[in-house]
C-alpha cells in the first residue's frame, strides 16, 4: 500500500518523498519522557505549577517540552478555556493608509509575542462596519481594537459593548474606554522649541483648517512654546489651510505679509508649500529659513531637498501598546512588560490615564538652519 502505516513523533518521509506527515508533540509524550503524570505536565505548560509542582520537576518538564519542540494547540486550548486568543482590528481606512500601516504591524508583533492572532478588517461606513464586526464575532474573537485613520473623537458601536475594546489613534467620545494617541501638544511644543533653539524669531504655524484633535493640540503646543519667549505668540503668523492651490496661495500670502524665518507645519504635506514658496523667492530651506513638519512621511522624506526635519508619529508604538492593553484586559492581569521592544518613542505604562499619550520623536534632518 502507498499509505504510511506507522507515524513517528516528528515526521515521516516515505516512498521517495511522496508523503511528508508532521505530528505535534503531545503532553502525554512529555509526561512519558520525564516520568510524571499528564496532569503535572499540563499544570507546568499552562503556567499553573507554582505551589503545585516542585520547581526542579517543573524545570525538567519545560526543558523536555523545548527539546521535543512542543507547541500549544490553539484549537484545543480555545475549547478548554473558551478563549480563541484572536484579536479583531476594526479600522477606518487604516489598513489602506501607507504610513499608518505601522499601527497594524505593532499590534501584530505584540499579539504574536503574547500568543495571540490578529484579524484586520477595514470599513468605509456604518453598514460595512457592523457587517465586519458580526463577521469577527463569528470567529469568536476575544477583544477588539477600534481605530481611525487620524486622531479624532470616536463613538464605539454598541455592538462592541460586551467585549474588551481599546481605541487606537482615537479618543472615546464618552472618555471611558482605554485609548492611545500621539501627544499632540508635545509634538508642537518640541518642534517649535527646536525652531526657537535655531534662532528663529518669526515662527509661523501652517496648520489644518479641519476640526481635529491634532489641530487643537498642535496649535496649543505651538502657542505655549512661543509664549515662553521674548517675542510671544502672534496670531498673524498662524495660517490654517486644507490643500492644493488655496493652501499654496495662503502660505504665499503669509510670506508676503509676515516674512517668517521659521515654520512649524501641521504635517509634512503642508511643509511642501513652504518649500515651494521659498524656492519662488530664491530662498534656501535650511539656510535662509527653517522648517519642521510632522509625520516623517516616506514620500516627502525622499522628495524634499534638503530633507525635512520632522516629528515621527508613533504608529508602531500605538499598535503595540494597544495590543498589550487589550490582552491585559482579556486576561485580567498585566502583561509581562519585560518583553516590550525598544521603540523610537517610549511606550507609556498600561495604567496611564485615558487617553494614553505617546511622546513622539523629533527626527533631525536638514531643514533647520544651523
Amino acid at each position: 500500500t502507498d499509505t504510511p502505516s506507522v507515524f513517528s513523533r516528528n515526521a515521516i518521509l516515505r516512498n521517495k518523498g511522496r508523503y511528508s506527515v508532521a505530528l505535534m508533540t503531545t503532553m502525554k509524550e512529555i509526561a512519558e519522557k520525564t516520568g510524571v503524570s499528564v496532569s503535572t505536565v499540563s499544570l507546568v505548560l499552562n503556567k499553573r505549577d507554582v505551589g503545585r509542582v516542585k520547581p526542579d520537576i517543573a524545570q525538567r518538564v519545560r526543558q523536555t517540552a523545548t527539546d521535543l519542540g512542543y507547541k500549544p494547540n490553539p484549537l484545543a486550548r480555545s475549547l478548554r478555556t473558551s478563549k480563541t486568543r484572536i484579536l479583531g482590528f476594526i479600522s477606518e481606512e487604516v489598513a489602506t493608509t501607507p504610513y499608518a500601516g505601522g499601527i497594524i504591524l505593532g499590534a501584530q508583533d505584540a499579539a504574536s509575542t503574547y500568543g495571540y492572532m490578529l484579524i484586520t478588517v477595514s470599513t468605509d461606513g456604518q453598514a460595512s462596519e457592523e457587517s465586519e464586526i458580526a463577521a469577527l464575532k463569528r470567529y469568536g474573537v476575544d477583544g477588539f481594537f477600534y481605530s481611525k485613520m487620524s486622531n479624532r473623537i470616536a463613538t464605539v458601536p454598541k455592538s462592541l459593548s460586551d467585549y474588551p475594546v481599546v481605541l487606537v489613534d482615537a479618543t472615546d467620545a464618552n472618555n471611558t474606554l482605554p485609548s492611545v494617541e500621539p501627544d499632540e501638544f508635545q509634538i508642537a511644543y518640541d518642534a517649535t522649541s527646536r525652531l526657537i533653539e535655531a534662532g528663529c524669531e518669526r515662527i509661523a504655524y501652517v496648520g489644518c483648517s479641519e476640526n481635529m484633535i491634532a489641530q487643537d493640540g498642535r496649535l496649543a503646543g505651538y502657542r505655549a512654546a512661543l509664549e515662553g519667549t521674548d517675542h510671544g505668540f502672534d496670531a498673524s503668523l498662524v495660517c490654517n489651510v486644507l490643500n492644493n492651490g488655496p493652501a499654496l496661495r495662503a502660505v504665499d500670502a503669509l510670506f508676503n505679509t509676515c516674512n517668517p524665518d521659521g515654520f512649524f507645519c501641521f504635517n509634512d504635506a503642508r511643509a511642501w508649500y513652504v518649500y515651494e514658496c521659498a524656492a519662488r523667492r530664491g530662498l534656501t530651506v535650511g539656510k535662509d529659513l527653517s522648517v519642521v513638519g510632522v509625520d516623517n512621511h516616506r514620500v516627502f522624506a525622499e522628495t524634499l531637498e534638503p530633507q525635512l526635519t520632522t516629528v515621527e508619529l508613533p504608529h508602531y508604538e500605538m499598535g503595540y501598546w494597544a495590543a498589550c492593553k487589550l490582552i491585559s484586559m482579556i486576561e485580567g492581569k498585566p502583561v509581562d512588560t519585560t518583553k516590550w521592544p525598544r521603540t523610537t518613542s517610549p511606550l507609556p505604562p498600561l495604567d496611564a490615564p485615558i487617553p494614553a499619550k505617546i511622546h513622539c520623536a523629533l527626527i533631525e534632518k536638514g531643514s533647520v538652519a544651523r
